[in-house]
């Protein structure tokens, strides 16, 4: 495989989690492992690289073998200061994008979006649901870097608007909608643990 064909990944597990006091989400065991353990190991069999973007607790993430890297502000300016900082350590065109919470997005799932962006040839695949776009699953082009810098410094964090700016394709995964589970709550994570056991 060329260069041009090696994506980076970016696990983004930079958020608050305000619905889970706070708890570190990529942390939190689901089926004896954290929850990142399952990011970085569907992301490690799509991506030449894999980092992993967290504004705290980063030694506990370092632990997993990939380098840690925080937003450019300690504000917490949401998933696109993750995918900005992800893009500015990428040496590859593409990158590869998913959150640390979602623990039935599998490597398949990426390539899927991956192959989806080359073939089209577009700037951006989006993971879609069949009714609404998931924004924090997608590949696009790290040339996009420069808009998404742009974007964030005039004050905006909304990752639909940023990403409507640009060519973009939606992947269909309305078949295998459950892959988006993500856990947000004690009890969502409790709910998805009983899916696993079913």
């Amino acid at each position: 495989m060329g260069g041009q064909n090696k994506a980076t990944g970016i696990v983004l597990a930079g958020g608050l989690a305000r619905r889970m006091n706070k708890q570190d989400k990529g942390l939190v065991i689901y089926h004896d492992k954290p929850m990142v353990a399952y990011a970085v190991e569907a992301m490690s069999k799509v991506a030449a690289t894999v980092l992993i973007n967290a504004n705290r607790n980063q030694q506990e993430y370092a632990q997993f073998g990939f380098k840690v890297i925080a937003d450019q502000t300690d504000t917490f300016d949401g998933p696109l200061a993750g995918i900005l900082v992800g893009m500015l350590n990428a040496e590859t065109d593409i990158v590869c994008v998913m959150p640390c919470d979602s623990p039935l997005f599998k490597a398949e799932h990426l390539q899927r979006l991956l192959i989806t962006l080359t073939e089209n040839k577009v700037d951006i695949a989006v993971a879609f649901d069949g009714e609404r776009m998931h924004p924090v699953f997608l590949a696009l082009k790290t040339s996009l870097k420069g808009s998404l810098e742009k974007y964030l410094s005039a004050g905006n964090r909304k990752i639909d608007i940023w990403l409507q700016q640009h060519q973009l394709t939606k992947v269909d995964f309305s078949r295998d909608v459950k892959v988006f589970l993500n856990i947000n709550t004690l009890g969502e994570l409790e709910a998805l643990e009983k899916i696993r056991d079913e």
